[in-house]
C-alpha cells in the first residue's frame, strides 16, 4: 500500500535551523548557484541588494575597518617612538643634574613644552628646607594621596576639587596623572601631572615609559639631593 509523502510545514523552519543546516552542507551555494544573483536581501543604505552585493558589501567594510585599525597603530607607534626620544633625552639631563633647582627645570620643561601639558608637581613626604622650586610641595602628609594609588603605582583620572587645589590651585577643569616613586620599596612622594583635556588621562594608559621614569626620578632625588642634604 503506498503512502503520499508527507509535506514539509514550513512553518516549523526557524533562523537556527535554516543556519545549523547551510553550515553543514558547505556545497549547498555551489548546487545552486542562481541563488547568489536572485537573492534578494534588505539594505539601509542601498535598498535591494543581491546576496553577491552584500557579500561585497561587507568586504570593502571589513577592509575600511583594517585600514583605520592601521592607521590607527601607526599614529600610536610614531606617538610612542617621540615619547620614547623625549624620555630619553630627560633622562640623560636629569642625570647631568647637580643641582635640584636644574633637576626639577628638566622635569617643568619636559612636562609643558614637550609633552605639551599645562602643569607639574614635585610632592616629597618628607620635607627639606635646602630643596626649594616652585614645583616643589613638601607640605602634604602621606596618606593624603594614598587612596588614589591604592596597591598601584599610578593613577590617571580627574581629582577632586579639594585634591586639584592641593597640586594644582590654578588649574581648572582637567585630568592628571600620579606618579609613585619609591626607593627601596619606601614611598618618598609623587609626581604630579596636569592637562587642561579632561579625556588626556584615563585608567589603561601604558606604563612602560612611565615604570622607567619613575624608578629614575626617585633614585636621582634620593641620591642626589635627599639624603645630601
Amino acid at each position: 500500500m503506498s503512502q503520499n509523502p508527507t509535506e514539509f510545514d514550513i512553518q516549523h523552519l526557524d533562523d537556527e535551523l535554516v543556519l545549523e543546516y547551510l553550515q553543514s552542507d558547505q556545497e549547498f551555494f555551489s548546487r545552486h548557484p542562481q541563488l547568489l544573483t536572485t537573492l534578494q536581501l534588505q539594505d539601509n543604505r542601498r535598498g535591494t541588494i543581491s546576496l553577491v552585493e552584500r557579500q561585497q558589501q561587507l568586504l570593502r567594510d571589513k577592509v575600511n575597518l583594517l585600514e583605520e585599525e592601521i592607521t590607527q597603530l601607526l599614529t600610536v607607534a610614531n606617538q610612542n617612538d617621540r615619547l620614547l626620544t623625549i624620555f630619553n633625552d630627560l633622562y640623560l639631563n636629569l642625570i647631568a643634574c647637580d643641582s635640584f633647582p636644574v633637576f626639577c627645570d628638566y622635569l617643568q620643561e619636559t612636562t609643558k613644552r614637550l609633552l605639551e601639558l599645562s602643569d607639574v608637581r614635585l610632592v616629597l613626604h618628607h620635607g627639606n628646607d635646602a630643596l626649594d622650586h616652585p614645583i616643589l610641595i613638601d607640605t602634604i602628609p602621606a596618606v593624603q594621596f594614598a587612596n588614589r594609588f591604592g596597591k598601584e603605582n599610578y593613577y590617571f583620572g580627574r581629582l577632586t576639587a579639594a585634591e586639584q587645589s592641593l597640586l594644582f590651585p590654578n588649574e581648572e577643569t582637567g585630568s592628571s596623572c600620579l606618579v609613585r616613586l619609591q626607593h627601596d620599596g619606601e614611598d618618598i612622594g609623587f609626581i604630579a601631572f596636569f592637562a587642561k583635556d579632561v579625556e588626556h588621562f584615563y585608567p589603561g594608559i601604558d606604563t612602560l615609559l612611565l615604570e622607567q621614569f619613575r624608578h629614575l626620578v626617585a633614585k636621582l632625588l634620593v641620591t642626589k639631593f635627599l639624603t645630601a642634604n
